[in-house]
């Protein structure tokens, strides 16, 4: 991009930041009554870092801040899985949704909060081995759809070491299917992990979602359930640039090229000009949304000055492409996100 092409680009986006425009699909809420679920359990931190503060209050000025209109909130890490039993993480779960429709989405107009969020939903799924857990992520994730109404529907790349794609978790897909679900998927801990003392969230979680997409891939996920739209975190892990390499074992390798195409890629921690280049490789520029995950990205962004959150995106998009990112395709998959933000 040349010299004249960025500062076109700049200026184009500082006005959509100043009118705050970006919508966020990459956030994360810690309401205090799951914090303190967690220290109960002795859950201390999350990816290797120690668990942020967070609130209401604290999202909007960061979102303020950088122009952003909506964040879609969902759980990170550990997910439910610290949680005992079944009917703990059916009740958690519950408890979780119920949070986001009422203190984030269904709130009055004079509410600082009102057509600020959405949200992905929490499915009280740990064990997919237990046929019943997975019945009751089945009528979570249909209550939070169509009752709560949430964005959609938040999975992990492991349940307890079962990665997506594992055929225990075909009912979930059926019901996904059938709601034509907007599923984002993010990275937990791996089973088993190198001796190394690097934080999960550096190396293993990008792995982790290459892990799991590829899975899905072999397994026929993305063609045997079409109606549901996967979103994957951090630009997909290491999926732009092994992509490749890692449809080589498919039956054919043009399958592969599209299964991939189709997939959505959020920016979080990876709007860089390498990662993006490879993203716009693998799928259309509609299918890359704009994401900070915040609150645990709140160390990168604490010395940026108000305004364009991640300028480095306008290397690898222009003005057009970087509203596309920035709003306009995260929209185009929620349309009750849309609806409340009018």
């Amino acid at each position: 991009m040349g010299a004249a092409a960025s500062a076109a680009g700049w200026s184009s986006v500082a006005g959509a930041a100043s009118r705050g425009q970006r919508i966020d699909v990459h956030a994360h809420f810690i309401p205090t009554f799951f914090r303190q679920a967690l220290a109960a359990h002795g859950v201390e931190g999350d990816g290797g870092i120690p668990l942020p503060s967070w609130s209401v209050s604290e999202a909007l000025g960061f979102m303020d801040k950088f122009g952003i209109q909506a964040q879609v909130v969902s759980l990170s890490e550990p997910g439910l899985g610290f949680l005992p039993d079944r009917a703990s993480r059916v009740q958690m779960a519950r408890d979780l949704n119920d949070y986001v429709r009422q203190t984030l989405l269904a709130v009055p107009s004079y509410s600082p909060a009102h057509g600020r969020f959405g949200g992905f939903a929490v499915l009280p799924m740990a064990n997919p081995s237990d046929e019943k857990e997975v019945q009751e992520a089945c009528i979570e994730a249909r209550r939070a759809l169509t009752v709560l109404g949430m964005d959609g529907v938040g999975l992990y790349s492991n349940h307890m070491g079962t990665y997506l794609g594992d055929p225990a978790l075909a009912p979930l897909m059926q019901t996904l299917n059938e709601l034509g679900a907007f599923v984002f998927v993010h990275p937990v801990a791996p089973p088993l992990r190198p001796e190394v003392d690097i934080p999960n969230f550096v190396l293993e979680f990008p792995f982790e979602t290459t892990r799991a997409a590829t899975n899905m891939l072999y397994k026929g996920i993305f063609w045997r359930y079409p109606r549901i739209r996967w979103m994957l975190a951090h630009a997909g892990g290491t999926i732009p640039f092994l992509s490749y390499r890692a449809g080589l074992l498919a039956l054919h390798l043009d399958a592969q090229k599209s299964a991939f195409s189709r997939l959505y890629f959020d920016t979080a921690l990876s709007a860089a000009p390498p990662a993006m280049a490879a993203a716009k490789q693998v799928t259309d520029t509609s299918h890359i949304l704009y994401g900070t995950d915040f609150p645990y990205s709140k160390t990168v962004y604490a010395l940026k000055w108000p305004g364009d959150p991640n300028p480095e995106l306008n290397t690898t998009f222009s003005s057009t492409e970087r509203a596309m990112v920035d709003r306009t395709n995260a929209l185009a998959q929620m349309p009750g996100l849309q609806s409340r933000i009018a």
